[in-house]
């Protein structure tokens, strides 16, 4: 299949874009998990409460 400049200049733009916002999809999971992280640290031994998608786990 060949693809004229025009097409090939389109195709990268587009996968530049999903790049982009994969990244910023990373850095918000990144910062969401660090933020799950913390909060049982925070509530201390013995704490039982699940919050978030730790509690909609299914086992």
């Amino acid at each position: 299949m060949q693809l004229t400049p025009e097409e090939l200049v389109a195709e990268f733009h587009d996968a530049v874009m999903e790049l982009y916002f994969a990244r910023k999809r990373i850095a918000h999971l990144e910062a969401e998990n660090e933020m799950l992280r913390v909060r049982p640290a925070e509530a201390g031994p013995g704490s039982t409460e699940q919050t978030g998608a730790a509690a909609e786990t299914v086992p």
